[in-house]
């Protein structure tokens, strides 16, 4: 069980006495372009020296809401890869940071409404989050998302809105192989305290033979304005996904003759997966026009049962039947002056600590049932940050952004499976590592903006990826962290009707964390030479007309590494293109078009997944009665049933490395909206 440390205590205590704490949530008069960094700076995107894009999540395509790709769709500088594998979870990239990831998110710092999802060792997963929840979401790429600390390849903060009025929501959903999915919420408004309950329950056979989902989800929601200036929200979230089949990935020749069998070894080791993630947290914010003062406190578990595709009998391995039990809990505060005197200033602080507890054992895998026990550890990750960020409008037209971030990271594994094959493995490491950096925007016009930033950020290995070694069991000491470089520069135009965004980065990387094998789900990483990654991002959004609507995004990447080779995972080119005719405020018909170039699979690049366009359309219609409000929806995904490579394993030893997307599919769904 995880136990707080005393400094984590103390912190927290005084924090609560004397700062409320803060929360997120959007409102219907807030701005769509305010951003939101972690020192609470009220700028706009069009005026901070950063890539940041904001999008309402009823842009994109209607859908079940079953994978988190749906709400990043057409964001530039993202690879969202949908591997249509529940058991592995959607794995996201920012500007080929994460790539590395086996199974869901790393190097990619995720929220919800300013609450951390990542681990204080920089993992994520995307399936603990109620998708139906977001209203917005936001994404920093570049120096900027280096102040988030540890894993801050990139950030994505996912916004909900809170409840506005009494009213209750049902929705039905429906698609291909027996998939059903239904979300039901009610919000419960008096005056100034707000209660939203919410819950949704989704079952599927999936694409391929062994390949059956269940995932149950119920959240509840607290709002409280205490007074005029101090706002409270307190938040519980039970996820359970009982049974999450493991259909495994494919080789290249089994995809290309049949991209919807199943691997043998799935059915001879019942390959599976169970989870079930709680979490509760507690924020407030006190805001006046001079400052704002802001803390949340979360507290978590997570539970997971693991079958992989082999054995794992060897005395010196780990087993093939992972069981793991964690403890997570972790507070940050902060805050924002903006002098009266010195209008043209504003200054922020905070602090972050953090705590993880990875109580983790593993079994032979007996054909499907847990066997006798192959590790028996307890990992402990702790860390601690403080940054500090100041910005200056030194003139009319221009406008200078600065910070500094400190990040104390430690990691232990005490080992209590020891005997003569398999030694003490307990081991302990440590890292200190800083991130900075320098923005500078100057507005050209009332629509046009150009910016530059240079800043420095850091990655370290998540306990997961410390967990392995190829050369016995034990905590991988020799994975060091990585450290990174950047620049950045880019234009930026909006009008009522239009907004554009070009950017141009490079990125150098010293130490990059890669995997050096994949064997079955059991996977190591190494430290690798420097890596180099430059490209260019162009983001456009506009009203054509008071009917039609578009928006594009075009992410030019090259990621190598020092001898040239492509870095696995990262695709080099991808685009995106949604065409949108609305003839009233009821009805929308979206078109929507997205391309991703050929992706390597494993560093020696003879691999590649081959590049794929896919096609998509949907309908959207909506009737009202009085109180009442019907609106129905239809999907059709991947029009030409395409065969596509959804994701791919990185250095998978057993050469199955593509797990393939889903050809098409016809999904509906039904609202139901009733206003009391």
């Amino acid at each position: 069980m995880l136990k707080p440390s005393k400094l984590a205590l103390a912190v927290a205590s005084a924090s609560m006495a004397f700062i409320p704490v803060s929360f997120a949530q959007t409102t219907a008069d807030d701005p769509i372009e305010r951003i939101e960094i972690t020192a609470k700076q009220r700028s706009t995107a069009q005026t901070t020296p950063a890539a940041v894009t904001n999008l309402a999540t009823e842009e994109q395509l209607p859908g079940l809401r079953i994978d988190a790709a749906e709400l990043l769709g057409g964001i530039a500088g993202v690879q969202s890869d949908s591997r249509a594998n529940y058991a592995q979870d959607t794995r996201i990239t920012l500007r080929g940071f994460g790539a590395r990831s086996a199974f869901g998110v790393r190097g990619v710092l995720l929220q919800l409404d300013g609450v951390p999802l990542s681990m204080p060792d920089g993992q994520a997963q995307t399936s603990s989050i109620l998708l139906d929840e977001p209203d917005n979401v936001q994404v920093i790429r570049g120096p900027l998302a280096a102040l988030y600390g540890n894993a801050a390849g990139g950030v994505i903060d996912w916004r909900s809105a809170a409840p506005r009025a009494t009213a209750t929501q049902v929705n039905l959903m429906a698609g291909a192989n027996s998939t059903q999915r239904v979300f039901a919420q009610h919000d419960w408004v008096d005056g100034d305290r707000a209660l939203r309950v919410a819950a949704a329950t989704f079952n599927t056979d999936g694409p391929r033979p062994h390949n059956s989902a269940e995932r149950h989800q119920v959240a509840l929601r607290w709002y409280q304005q205490l007074n005029a200036s101090t706002r409270m929200v307190l938040r519980l979230d039970n996820n359970n996904a009982p049974l999450l089949q493991d259909p495994s990935s494919l080789t290249p020749e089994a995809w290309r003759n049949d991209p919807t069998q199943t691997v043998e070894r799935a059915f001879t080791f019942n390959t599976r997966k169970y989870i079930h993630h709680r979490q509760a947290s507690l924020s407030i914010e006190h805001d006046t026009a001079e400052r704002t003062a802001s803390a949340t406190l979360w507290r978590g578990w997570r539970d997971v049962e693991q079958y992989l595709p082999f054995p794992g009998g060897d005395l010196s391995g780990d087993g093939a039947v992972i069981d793991l039990r964690r403890d997570f809990i972790g507070m940050n505060a902060s805050y924002q002056w903006r002098p009266l005197d010195l209008p043209d200033w504003q200054f922020s602080s905070g602090l972050q600590i953090a705590e993880q507890n990875d109580r983790r054992f593993g079994y032979v895998n007996d054909f499907g049932e847990r066997g006798e026990i192959r590790r028996n550890d307890d990992g402990v990750v702790r860390t601690k940050s403080a940054y500090a960020l100041a910005e200056w409008q030194f003139a009319p037209a221009w406008q200078a952004l600065g910070g500094l971030r400190y990040n104390a990271t430690e990691f232990a594994v005490d080992d209590y499976f020891v005997i003569p094959e398999n030694p003490d493995d307990s081991g302990a490491a440590e890292t200190d590592e800083t991130s900075w950096m320098l923005g500078l925007n100057y507005l050209i016009s009332e629509s046009l903006s150009f910016y530059v930033s240079r800043g420095a950020g850091f990655e370290t290995p998540t306990l997961t990826e410390l967990a392995y070694r190829n050369d016995g069991t034990g905590l991988n000491t020799a994975l060091g962290p990585a450290n990174n470089l950047q620049w950045e520069a880019g234009l930026k135009w909006q009008t009522p009707t239009t907004q554009a965004r070009f950017t141009w980065f490079d990125i150098q990387t010293r130490n990059e964390i890669v995997v050096d094998q994949n064997n079955d789900g059991r996977t190591t990483y190494i430290n690798a030479e420097n890596t180099s990654r430059e490209g260019v991002e162009l983001e456009l959004q506009t009203q054509l007309s008071e009917q039609w609507s578009t928006r594009a995004s075009f992410t030019y990447l090259d990621a190598t590494y020092s001898n040239d080779a492509r870095l696995p995972g990262v695709a080099r080119q991808q685009a995106y293109w949604q065409l949108a005719w609305q003839p009233s405020d009821r009805q929308r018909l979206q078109l929507v078009s997205e391309y991703r170039g050929e992706v390597a699979a494993n560093d020696d690049n003879d691999v590649f997944a081959p590049s794929h366009t896919l096609w998509h359309i949907a309908y959207q219609h909506s009737w009202h009665f009085d109180t009442i409000e019907l609106a129905p929806w239809l999907k059709v995904h991947n029009i030409a049933d395409r065969d596509y490579v959804g994701s791919v394993v990185v250095n998978q030893g057993s050469g199955r490395a593509f797990e393939p997307g889903i050809g098409r599919e016809l999904q509906l769904g039904v609202q139901f909206n009733y206003l009391w």
